[in-house]
């Protein structure tokens, strides 16, 4: 029989008599990695730094923002195996870098040209994470954390967020070009002040850099060492995370017996879950998820093997972590592909009413259609109370301890610095301008162009104002005249739609550059353009940032 609305708070608390431990309590820490104050900030600070990918545009918390429950509102599509967008095997997933060779030039990628890579899977929540010992989608960060540097077992056991938190700095999609190491990101970490593109700095980390202006001391003041590691890298990171802790939600203040803390259908939709519906075989309090792996039918296991990537067990085929629930209504998209983009009244409670997916291998025997639950009420479980009583005010409006920065990418997005039009080439395709990193005063740029004409001349000008898109001997001009023309090069790749080039442009060091604007442009020799002269990319402008 299905509970009553008005369960009172006293009903609803005989459920926990014996659940003391449904309190959510601060994450374990490995002996090896004690948490302290000096290692948080140093942490949130590199958790917050995209100078600790390749080309100064992705930090960990880009994709990771505390109002959407620490994952990416972003929503990009994966084009999946068939690498056809629109068709079924298709993820929502995170943007990473543009792919770039050993001498960080940017090099188009099969799948997505001189634009950022996608990952595989949507990011994942980074609540559970610190309870568990296999974390990531597929489960590849394991509890024994290895030196990253040397290999040598740093952590024995309950080191599995120390493993997650160093994988992304070296990924080629997601913070690193091709061939980067350890040395490179230490060398690059010594000579960076800390959070040069950021704004709005919390205060927090304001104070810390301003009393350590650098990364040595800042890691000095962490570790008693100025010498930056990867081990430490990671222990920093992990240190961070472990201090995010969503517990005043109304859940948790609800069993804390706070009066009033959950409305009546939160109670409900609790008792529910705990109860006649079994979510919580799988998303256990308090941490709300199992730490384990499942199959739900979502997908067929040849276009996502999950944990069997990890494992090679063919029983683990489209098995994926449970993730935590603390926080899901903020999230904008559901399950390692973000299939789903509600809780309710589509979306998630849909998948679960049907009793999941409708692919069978491996599929979890857990899997019960709620719609033969007599008297379940979907709006009060995955609404009210998932949706509503497990989201902690502080992590929805970004307060301390889930405070941040605004980050450049956030500032400035990729290609959200262009402007105008641009000119087709002969195959119908307009060319495009790849300038989205930050520039610097005294530090060279990179520039890239692609989907031009392959083998022909490419012209790359300048201007410090833009211009009105008109055409000018055959070719259409987004920048003002008279402007530089700085280079002049033939394109790699042949035919239409497959040539690229990668420029390193030098930026002088006058001081009044600073905070100016400039424009750029490029312009391919393409006697199938309109105009017969030169298809043309649109314009770009980027800030001199000292």
């Amino acid at each position: 029989m299905r509970l009553p609305l008005l369960c009172t708070s006293l009903l609803a608390a005989v459920c926990f008599a014996s659940q003391a431990s449904a309190q959510l309590q601060p994450p374990p820490e490995p002996a090896a990695n004690p948490s302290t104050p000096e290692k948080i900030v140093l942490g949130k600070i590199l958790f917050w730094e995209e100078q600790l990918s390749s080309d100064n545009t992705v930090a960990c918390g880009t994709c990771h923002i505390p109002a959407f429950s620490f994952t990416d509102n972003r929503e990009f599509v994966h084009p999946g195996q068939d690498r056809i967008v629109g068709t079924l095997d298709d993820s929502i997933t995170s943007p990473g870098v543009v792919r770039a060779d050993s001498n960080q030039q940017f090099v188009p990628s099969p799948q997505f040209g001189l634009r950022p890579q996608l990952t595989r899977f949507r990011t994942s929540d980074i609540f559970g994470s610190a309870y568990q010992s296999r974390i990531f989608w597929d489960g590849r960060a394991g509890d024994e954390f290895l030196n990253p540097e040397t290999g040598a077992v740093s952590i024995a056991t309950g080191g599995a967020l120390e493993s997650q938190a160093v994988e992304p700095i070296l990924s080629i999609i997601e913070m690193a070009h091709e061939g980067r190491d350890w040395n490179d990101v230490i060398t690059k970490l010594n000579g960076a002040t800390p959070l040069r593109f950021a704004t709005d700095i919390p205060v927090d980390m304001a104070n810390a850099i301003a009393l350590d202006p650098s990364y040595p001391e800042l890691f000095e003041n962490a570790f008693s060492s100025s010498v930056i590691t990867a081990e430490h890298i990671g222990f920093a990171l992990a240190a961070y995370e472990r201090s995010l802790v969503p517990d005043q939600t109304p859940y948790d203040n609800f069993m804390r017996g706070v009066p009033g803390a959950m409305s009546p259908e939160q109670i409900d939709g609790m008792n529910q879950f705990l109860g006649i519906a079994n979510c919580h075989l799988c998303h256990t309090p308090p941490v709300f998820s199992d730490g384990d792996f499942h199959n739900n039918g979502l997908r067929p296991v040849v276009w996502d093997a999950g944990l069997q990537r990890t494992t090679l067990d063919p029983n683990d085929g489209g098995k994926f972590k449970t993730p935590s629930l603390r926080n899901a209504g903020l999230r904008t998209s559901f399950y390692h592909n973000g299939f789903f983009q509600s809780l309710w009244p589509a979306g998630v409670s849909n998948m679960y009413w049907g009793g999941g997916g409708g692919f069978l291998l491996n599929r979890d025997p857990l899997l019960v259609p709620l719609s033969a639950v007599p008297g379940i009420n979907l709006e009060h479980v995955f609404k009210d109370f998932v949706g509503e009583a497990l989201t902690d005010p502080r992590v929805a409006n970004e307060t301390f301890p889930f405070d941040r920065p605004t980050l450049f990418s956030e500032r400035q997005p990729f290609a959200s610095n262009l402007y105008g039009v641009g000119n087709p080439g002969v195959a119908g395709v307009v060319p495009k301008i790849t300038a989205h990193m930050p520039v610097v005063l005294g530090e060279p740029m990179q520039v890239g162009v692609s989907q031009g004409l392959g083998g022909a001349m490419a012209h790359f000008g300048a201007s410090d104002r833009p211009g009105a898109g008109l055409m000018r001997q055959g070719r259409l001009i987004n920048i003002s005249l008279p402007f530089q023309q700085l280079f002049s090069v033939r394109l790699n790749g042949s035919g239409p739609e497959k040539g690229w080039r990668s420029l390193t442009i030098p930026i002088p060091t006058s001081p009044n550059l600073v905070g100016r604007n400039f424009y750029l442009q490029w312009w391919v020799d393409d006697p199938g353009a309109v105009g017969g002269v030169a298809s043309a990319t649109q314009g770009a402008v980027i800030e001199i940032l000292p």
